[in-house]
């Protein structure tokens, strides 16, 4: 049951477990991935993760981790949010994809919308809330001068168990002018999961599925007139001067994309972990037959792949410190220039976990640990989804280094 508590006139209620820690919903997380490994098959054949797993992650409070304290949140740090993100992929990626692109928008809402939309959004506690950057749809004015939203969005991953969903669309102006990108958010009323996810390569069991909306009454207060990718915080946000907390005014676009160097690594280490069970398990083929734990090309492959994503690790760790510095310094500190920067290091993450598998543990597993339905050919699959993700394929790979040069050399 949710205790509130009435405070400067404002309904505050305490998260289910106040005392818990970040360290201690981390190691919850580890224990849950231990489990998961064995259901990835049936997670992909179900392409979503399973009500108990939903309900597991709703008791350890995994979907408050963003969430604001004074909605029933726990308010842990982008820093915790992204240990729970490894750990869950690295026992399973689909699982892990679909919590982590369901749960961390509610930094964005959280930093993005105004009081009363965050009242209203947030007022389940738990905060599941796929978003897509892509514009479809359309977007009409209503005369209670907020917004009709008809559309279908694809790649909405954790629409399974959403409550919200946070699209972008673009919006044709009366006057012939150019058309402008429109971030909205709706609740699960005002949507529906269409059954259309599954037949890809990898991530089949992410919950990665389509979501249509048809004419749905969107307050103009729930919409913002940008794309997320345009989003500057130096102004300050509505989320730092709401909840007091500098996380709320770091920037949206860099969590988005520290999220894929989370879900890289945790495939890699998943990857890994495989392969050391193969270098326990199983002998070499050629004289002299040992134990593959003491075959020097084993011992050196392992090394390599062990040290790419160590480092990776490393790097991610240092991605994350450098952007709750940027947030802790204030609004004015945190430029295009130094959250681009912070990009680009996810960008040589994902890169790093993706050649540890790649170049090195997936072509030496051996082709029976790479039959269909094991899991090393599961997460080569799911890398290989990932790196096709527009947000790695377009953004990390292209666009983001331009981006990084100009604001660079602007001076902004």
């Amino acid at each position: 049951m949710t205790v509130t508590a009435h405070v400067l006139g404002q309904d505050l209620r305490t998260p289910p477990e106040p005392g818990i820690t970040p360290d201690e919903i981390v190691a919850r997380a580890e224990a849950v991935a231990a489990s998961l490994i064995a259901r990835q098959a049936e997670t992909e054949e179900r392409t979503f993760y399973a009500q108990d797993t939903h309900e597991e992650f709703t008791a350890a409070g995994f979907y408050r981790i963003l969430v604001p304290r004074r909605y029933g949140g726990y308010e842990f740090g982008i820093d915790t949010f992204m240990r729970v993100v490894m750990a869950l992929t690295r026992g399973c990626p689909s699982t892990g994809w679909m919590f982590c692109l369901g749960a961390a928008h509610a930094h964005a809402v959280a930093t993005l919308f105004d009081e009363e939309t965050q009242d209203e959004v947030f007022a389940g506690g738990d905060f599941i809330c796929p978003a897509t950057v892509a514009p479809s749809g359309t977007a009409e004015r209503s005369p209670d001068g907020g917004w009709v939203i008809s559309g279908t969005w694809n790649y909405s991953s954790g629409a399974p168990y959403a409550t919200h969903f946070v699209g972008h669309t673009l919006v044709f102006p009366e006057d012939g002018a150019d058309p402008y990108p429109m971030m909205f958010i709706a609740p699960r009323s005002q949507f529906r999961v269409l059954d259309d996810w599954g037949q890809q390569l990898g991530l089949k069991g992410s919950g990665s599925h389509s979501i249509t909306i048809e004419g749905a009454h969107v307050p103009d207060r729930c919409t913002l007139p940008l794309h997320m990718s345009q989003v500057t915080v130096t102004a300050g946000t509505p989320g730092l001067a709401l909840h007091g907390n500098p996380m709320y005014g770091g920037g949206p676009l860099s969590v988005m994309v520290l999220e894929d160097a989370a879900l890289a690594i945790g495939m890699a280490q998943g990857a890994l972990d495989t392969y050391e069970e193969l270098m326990r398990s199983r002998r070499t083929i050629f004289p002299p037959v040992v134990s593959r734990t003491e075959d020097p090309d084993f011992q050196f492959w392992y090394g390599e792949a062990a040290g790419l994503i160590a480092t990776a690790e490393a790097a991610f760790l240092q991605a994350i410190r450098q952007w709750h510095e940027a947030a802790d310094e204030g609004p004015q500190a945190f430029t295009a220039e130094r959250e681009l920067r912070i990009v680009t290091i996810c960008r040589e993450v994902v890169r790093m976990s993706r050649r540890a598998v790649e170049a090195h543990l997936y072509p030496t597993a051996g082709s029976s640990a790479i039959r269909s339905g094991e899991r090393m050919e599961r997460i080569w699959r799911d890398l290989s989804m990932q790196h096709s993700h527009a947000g790695i394929a377009v953004f990390l790979n292209a666009h983001a280094n331009r981006e990084y040069a100009k604001a660079r050399f602007s001076g902004a």
